[in-house]
């Protein structure tokens, strides 16, 4: 049987101390379905690159990569350059991991071992379905994020579990066309991902995960995302050929990068 091809995306902002913890993470069972590992640093203003460099050097069994941005391109633009990469080298399969150690790579083993993400467009990790486990997320946050799920369940006719979290799979023949490439280069960018479950007929495997937050610095601005998310949602009931427009506040030609170790 032919063996699938998987790149392990990690992006990464200002997690110097947190990187290290998931990069110590990759080993045993884990590395034998991972062909290649990137980083991709988005312009971190703290340590973390040199985090990065300093784990290679003392790992150089790891077929590790580290990437730049040229700009700070927000975490959906990171995505962008990965599934362009992978696209670009001929990878099967794009898995995603964030690099502030809040998602747990190992969750997804019996994704890797069943070969579940073969029957699917992509395995989304989910927060908050049966079997998930968090840690430090609080009550109110765990409601509101439910809400939002039902919400976005009604308006693609399909259940959901999680709208975003940091562990997502995908098969990298459902990224060619770029569908993706006017979508939100935030925080936002994964909610237009599930809605596009729906508009494009990709079929989705949700999977539960555990979530921990405990020395990360979250970037998530609450209230101004929660309009804005709501926006997006009523613009997709309304009209769901909405998903093809621009969502971005900055119209970005190529999303560029520079390699560095």
């Amino acid at each position: 049987m032919k063996k699938d091809r998987i790149l392990l995306f990690i992006p990464a902002y200002n997690c110097e101390d947190q990187i290290v913890r998931v990069l110590a993470s990759l080993k045993d069972e884990i590395l034998e379905f991972i062909e290649e590992i990137i980083v991709i640093n988005n312009r971190s203003t703290d340590g973390t690159e040199k985090a990065v460099l300093d784990f290679k050097a003392e790992h150089t069994e790891l077929n590790l990569k580290l990437f730049r941005n040229d700009e700070n391109y927000g975490l959906g633009g990171s995505q962008k350059v990965a599934f362009s990469y992978a696209i670009e080298k001929g990878f099967d399969y794009v898995v995603m991991v964030h690099g502030d150690d809040q998602g747990n790579l190992w969750d997804f083993l019996p994704v890797f071992k069943k070969r579940i993400y073969r029957n699917y467009d992509c395995v989304l990790g989910a927060r908050f379905m049966r079997g998930s486990r968090l840690e430090g997320y609080s009550a109110l946050r765990t409601f509101g994020n439910i809400v939002y799920d039902f919400l976005f369940a009604a308006a693609i006719k399909q259940r959901v579990f999680d709208l975003g979290s940091g562990l997502n799979m995908y098969d990298v023949s459902m990224l060619r066309d770029g569908f993706y490439l006017r979508f939100p280069d935030n925080l936002m960018f994964n909610y237009c991902m599930v809605l596009a479950l729906q508009y494009y007929n990709q079929t989705c495997r949700f999977y539960p995960i555990s979530w921990r937050e405990t020395d990360q610095v979250s970037n998530v601005k609450l209230s101004s995302q929660a309009v804005k998310v709501l926006k997006i949602l009523f613009d997709y009931i309304d009209n769901p050929s909405s998903i093809r427009g621009e969502y971005r506040d900055k119209e970005i030609a190529a999303y560029t990068f520079e390699e560095i170790g």
